[in-house]
């Protein structure tokens, strides 16, 4: 039974024959590469549907292990679009220079070139689109917004049916299309513990008011773990910056609740403390849910450039899959993160090193 299982099962030869064609175009075009023009990828596909072909699960990964070990020649690109009001800005944070270089790591392992697009005032939406189209670029990776500023005009009148994409995080809410990120809720638990081990009771978590819900869900969960004995409290700068404002409003908030140790995702806030005259860490410690972006050493390392070839390894199955435009189930791709100890938030209590070890 299995040798006659095995003797009929239909192959790329079997389609190539049927078709005319050279076995290796079949191969390309159920993979959905570049190079077969979509036209004809769909005709091959019906082609393979319609002779009942099943992919050798076995082979596939034979095969993804000799390309692995193998420099690939680029044969496509995948579209990077950059809508910052200064697009010099987003890969000077540290965590997103990280996603692109991730992202392109292994956009040259699938044979893709990882390019930039401006978007804004020097390209519109509808243009970027129509260069998209001529250049054959099919995918499309959406890096995070700068604080509250918004997407382009005209951006929801591009015609994202024709393309696969994937979002870093949430703060791009349009399209709706898959997500990586890192897993806030897990690092805001992670973070929290941590800060506790370390002999902190009176914490405090210092946010933007419209960044990070899912970090603020993993200390609370915590929180309602630990029980009274934690203190925490939540300061918010303002979505306006106004920084003599927050400045006093945190000097009030800070003199109020007396918090031994500080979490936060605004890389000001060490300044502020250092204006304000509190010393780190001496007077208060200080942890960041970034430290590569958080101004303190002590936090939480997000993985960012996991996060990037995350991103890139789900928009090539995408594009393998022929997946394009707005999905019905969205895909949260989520990184957990990991502590990182440091100087800006020592060991408070001796009993707790005795622990910790």
């Amino acid at each position: 039974m299995k040798a006659t299982a095995l003797s009929s099962a239909v192959t790329l030869r079997d389609i190539a024959k049927k078709l005319g064609i050279h076995h290796s175009s079949v191969g390309y075009a159920l993979k959905n590469a570049p190079n077969i023009s979509l036209a004809r990828r769909k005709v091959i596909q019906e082609a393979a549907r319609q002779m009942g072909y099943q992919p050798n699960a076995m082979a596939t990964i034979l095969g993804h292990q000799r390309h692995a070990s193998q420099k690939r020649a680029i044969t496509a690109e995948i579209a990077w679009i950059n809508c910052w009001r200064d697009p010099k800005e987003l890969r000077k944070h540290r965590e997103f220079d990280l996603y692109w270089k991730g992202a392109s790591l292994r956009a040259e392992q699938n044979g893709y070139r990882l390019e930039e697009f401006v978007c804004g005032d020097r390209l519109s939406p509808s243009r970027l689109e129509q260069i998209l189209v001529a250049r054959n670029i099919h995918g499309i990776l959406l890096p995070p917004l700068g604080g509250s500023q918004p997407l382009p005009p005209g951006w929801d009148q591009i015609d994202w049916e024709k393309f696969s994409i994937v979002r870093f995080g949430y703060s791009v809410k349009t399209p709706y299309t898959h997500l990586v990120t890192s897993n806030q809720l897990a690092a805001g638990l992670i973070a929290l513990e941590n800060m506790w081990r370390l002999g902190y009771r009176r914490i405090g978590f210092v946010t933007n008011a419209d960044r990070f819900r899912n970090f603020r869900g993993g200390l609370f969960m915590k929180q309602a773990e630990l029980g009274e004995a934690l203190k925490l409290s939540t300061f918010e700068y303002s979505p306006v910056q106004d920084s003599l404002k927050d400045t006093r409003l945190f000097s009030a908030w800070l003199k109020k609740n007396r918090p031994e140790a500080l979490l936060t995702d605004v890389a000001q806030t060490r300044e502020t403390l250092d204006k304000l005259g509190y010393r780190v860490p001496e007077d208060i410690g200080l942890a960041a849910t970034s430290i590569l972006d958080g101004n303190a050493d002590v936090g939480i390392d997000q993985n960012s450039e996991e996060i990037g070839k995350a991103a890139m390894d789900t928009l090539v199955a995408l594009l393998h899959h022929n997946e394009h435009g707005i999905p019905g189930v969205v895909r949260e791709v989520l990184i957990t993160g990991k502590w990182v100890n440091g100087t800006t938030l020592p060991l408070r209590r001796q009993e707790i090193a005795e622990a910790v070890c």
